[in-house]
């Protein structure tokens, strides 16, 4: 049975909330839906299951990256080249603690950087689903639907107060 992508257009978040909890009781499941806005929203506004991304681990293994690599040159560099200066200690911790703080945050946000940049998947030089509605503030809602069933999910829509409902296209950006 062949499907079709139908977009919704809503002018505020409560009738695309309702309108989500609408598909979920015609039997959508949440992979078969996709919202997009101009604002952020956050899934549990909508009524959606939250989305898991991986930048907080990346950001993670950067920081203890970064603090392994502080303490390297903390106090690795100093034990291959040591130099004695005047009855000072070797291994200089008073610095060395402003060192370990600089590397563990710039290798945090260095990996924080390209994990945002990989689960993006930035560049994406592929047809997205979009409409320049939903720069100007609307909330679109993309459903995948058997064909046959068309009508029915769109009717239900434009009860709940679509502003419009109809097949959509994906179209380079």
């Amino acid at each position: 049975m062949a499907e079709t992508t139908l977009l919704a257009l809503f002018e505020d978040i409560d009738p695309a909330a309702n309108a989500i909890e609408k598909l979920h009781e015609l039997g959508l499941t949440d992979d078969q839906i996709s919202v997009i806005s101009g604002v952020p929203v956050m899934e549990r506004m909508l009524g959606r299951p939250p989305q898991w991304t991986n930048v907080g681990r990346l950001a993670l293994g950067g920081a203890v990256a970064g603090f392994l690599f502080g303490a390297f040159l903390n106090f690795g560099t100093p034990k291959l080249y040591t130099v004695y200066v005047g009855g000072q200690s070797i291994f200089p911790i008073p610095p060395g603690m402003i060192l370990l703080f600089e590397m563990t945050m710039l290798f945090a946000l260095l990996s924080t950087f390209l994990g945002v940049f990989l689960e993006s998947y930035f560049p994406n030089y592929r047809p997205l689903d979009y409409v320049p509605e939903i720069s100007d503030g609307k909330i679109g809602i993309f459903f995948r639907v058997p064909q046959a069933e068309q009508e029915k999910f769109m009717d239900a829509l434009r009860h709940l107060g679509a502003e419009s409902v109809g097949p959509t296209e994906a179209r380079q950006l």
